[in-house]
């Protein structure tokens, strides 16, 4: 994988543990998973089955 090796990718976890913190890094994995699955999603479904945007929305904000 890369030359990356245990001793590495435990040294990597170690710095972003340190950066984000316990507390954020459920928030991460999260975010990182549902991400992960809406480009799942929208690699397997067909153009004419995606939900079209509504740009009537932003005419209300500027009222």
């Amino acid at each position: 994988m890369f030359g990356i090796g245990m001793p590495e990718l435990i040294i990597i976890l170690i710095i972003i543990l340190i950066i984000f913190g316990a507390g954020k890094l459920p928030e991460i994995g999260a975010g990182i998973g549902k991400g992960i699955k809406n480009f799942k999603k929208a690699t397997k479904t067909k153009p004419e089955e995606l939900p079209e945007s509504n740009d009537d929305d932003d005419e209300d904000e500027e009222e």
